[in-house]
């Protein structure tokens, strides 16, 4: 094998077909940066969920497991409980994956049938949502970018004042020591928030997904009968899983399905 330079390479992009589109191929990677599996004691193929279920109050993932006597039984639970944080809620915070299974595919189904049945209403719906909930998450993300810019410049002109004043003896080496150390940290904190804000600024710009895309992923699907991995990454961003809960009719869950664009 011989190396070649990285100076003598030359990458030509869009030369032959690709296999798959650019938004997929993303998609997909994302979800593999974000997924961490553990290695069962029982041979089981991991569910087409994992990556996609997130929990609504804590942000956690949801992790896959399935019952060791018997491998059939499979379920998701929340990540938090399961680390010792319990910040999410006081039980388990878990669901069956062949709950999940019926009540994404039957909304899948609800889905493409109303999209094929209403196309121009669907169109517009889908296009007009998505673009006021980007524009909305945006200008969070602007504002609070805003907020944390003027911070750290007023960090910066907070440690010249003390500065000053220790040179000038107003106040003590300790005093002086014990305030820098405070802005330092504080400052860290900003600049790693700040740095993650323009990332999904970023990204958010990159990644936005076409309403005539995302249509084209649904007509794909209207016969659908299983749900395959490929079936998520082109038609769901991910499923938040809320805590279930004892009412006079019975036991209810609601799982909230965000779909792409």
């Amino acid at each position: 094998r011989i190396e070649n330079p990285e100076e003598n390479r030359a990458i030509f992009l869009n030369v032959h077909e690709p296999i798959i589109d650019r938004p997929t191929w993303e998609k997909v990677q994302a979800l593999k940066a974000g997924t961490r599996r553990k290695r069962p004691t029982v041979t089981q193929e991991p569910s087409v969920f994992s990556g996609y279920l997130k929990c609504p109050e804590c942000g956690g993932n949801l992790n896959f497991h399935f019952n060791q006597g018997n491998p059939d039984i499979q379920y998701f639970s929340c990540s938090g409980y399961n680390m010792g944080k319990r910040k999410c809620c006081d039980s388990t915070h878990y669901i069956r994956v062949d709950f999940l299974e019926n009540v994404v595919l039957s909304e899948i189904r609800r889905l493409t049938r109303f999209a094929c049945h209403h196309e121009e209403e669907f169109i517009a719906t889908v296009s007009d949502y998505s673009k006021k909930s980007m524009e909305t998450d945006q200008r969070v993300r602007q504002n609070e970018l805003k907020a944390l810019m003027a911070r750290d410049k007023e960090l910066d002109m907070l440690f010249e004042k003390i500065y000053e004043d220790n040179a000038t003896g107003k106040i003590s080496d300790d005093r002086f020591a014990k305030l820098s150390r405070k802005y330092e940290e504080e400052q860290a904190s900003i600049v790693e928030r700040i740095d993650y804000l323009k990332e999904a600024f970023d990204e958010a710009n990159a990644k936005a997904t076409t309403t005539e895309t995302f249509m084209a992923a649904v007509k794909k699907y209207t016969r659908i009968k299983k749900l395959t991995p490929r079936v998520l990454t082109e038609l769901i961003d991910r499923i938040e899983v809320y805590q279930a809960e004892n009412t006079p009719g019975g036991r209810t869950q609601r799982i909230r399905i965000v779909y792409n664009c």
